[in-house]
């Protein structure tokens, strides 16, 4: 079962410069429009296809966000990537609306057209 982390302990990880991966689990399009600085993108339904590309070791922590505490796409692929062997997988329930209400910086990218 993974775990949880809250909003001011992934604030943290990322001001330190921590060594994980971060992961937006929503689709391409919400990822470009706005994402937490050092996120990389992986939609819900690719999990088991990219997750060895973007995670390339099992031992990685992970850490795994959607929109909102009602989005569930972050709670179903940290149990995904946790069947696929991952063995440091937390989710940041509160999401997207959570960080972007407490007025934290936010990156944005350009759609991928893949």
């Amino acid at each position: 079962m993974p775990g949880h982390i809250a909003r001011d302990e992934l604030w943290a990880k990322i001001r330190r410069g921590d060594d994980f991966v971060l992961l937006e689990v929503l689709a391409p399009a919400s990822y470009a429009y706005g994402h937490l600085p050092g996120a990389l993108n992986l939609p819900p339904d690719e999990v088991k296809q990219r997750a060895h590309v973007l995670i390339p070791s099992h031992d990685t922590e992970v850490v795994v966000y959607c929109g909102n505490r009602d989005c569930h796409a972050s709670t179903h692929a940290a149990n995904e990537l946790e069947s696929l062997g991952y063995t440091r997988v937390l989710d940041y329930l509160d999401g997207k609306a959570d960080w972007k209400e407490a007025g934290l910086p936010m990156e944005t990218s350009e759609p991928s057209s893949a």
